[in-house]
């Protein structure tokens, strides 16, 4: 890249008795006179392999869209209702549940466009203000929606806002025997890379149920290293009590994502 970025990651595996269901992508590639850098994170519910077939094919098939240079916003909805369908076609194959995504790509280091479905979520810092870009995803914020759907929000049984008593998350990849009610539509943000852009965070949901945007980006801020493993080993020394504890004892896997530009 022609501008020095660095990136990492951790994963937190939670309490909830099934394997890890989170993907994490990172991807810097040159493409004719362009540079793009492709980040994202996919986090699956009752399925591996959903999120697994997000990971490898989410970006190729918003690559492949003929107005992806000139239109891209356009050309990512479309991409992402296209993988949402092939999803739903291989439903025998990939079987039940559904993922999440929020995906980050930047152009050329000058533009950044985020997209999400579901409650992952991208925050940005610039100059040392953390500002969340994306858009949670709830049952409860969607209500009307997926009532127009003919569908219902409860939080029956339970305490969570739930799609139809079952999803407690009003969009995401999948989930075949939900999706009359539910939407595959992502928030798309534009956002320009200057001088006072610090870094980006993209992260999993049971990050979220734990922290702030603003409590989170404080935490990079204020680290000697802007690089996500070695700060969150540092963050586990020096605040032993506060997020990353936290996530351990969570019933939620965490998957956290860290770009410094």
């Amino acid at each position: 890249m022609s501008r020095k970025i660095t990136h990492g990651y951790h994963l937190v595996e939670g309490k909830s008795g099934h394997s890890m269901e989170d993907y994490v992508f990172a991807e810097f590639k040159e493409v004719g006179d362009d540079e793009l850098g492709l980040f994202a994170i996919f986090d699956g519910h009752l399925s591996k392999d959903i999120p697994d077939y997000l990971k490898s094919h989410l970006f190729d098939n918003i690559l492949k869209e003929p107005d992806f240079w000139t239109s891209t916003e356009t050309a990512i909805r479309r991409a992402y209702q296209i993988t949402d369908s092939i999803i739903l076609e291989k439903a025998k194959d990939l079987g039940r549940g559904g993922s999440t995504a929020v995906t980050a790509i930047l152009i050329n280091c000058e533009k950044l466009v985020i997209a999400n479905v579901g409650d992952s979520r991208a925050v940005i810092s610039k100059n040392g203000v953390a500002r969340q870009l994306s858009v949670d995803h709830e049952p409860d914020n969607e209500r009307d929606n997926i009532e127009s759907r003919g569908g219902f929000v409860t939080k029956f049984p339970g305490d969570v806002p739930r799609v139809d008593g079952q999803l407690a998350v009003a969009r995401a990849f999948g989930d075949k025997c939900l999706k009359e009610h539910l939407s595959s539509e992502p928030d798309i943000v534009v956002e320009f890379i200057d001088d006072e852009t610090e870094f980006v965070i993209l992260a999993s949901d049971g990050i979220w149920k734990v922290s702030t945007s603003s409590f989170l980006g404080s935490m990079f801020l204020n680290s000697f290293i802007i690089s996500v493993v070695p700060l969150l080993y540092l963050l586990r020394a020096f605040y032993p009590f506060t997020l990353l504890n936290l996530l351990h004892y969570s019933f939620l896997d965490c998957h956290l994502f860290c770009c410094n530009l």
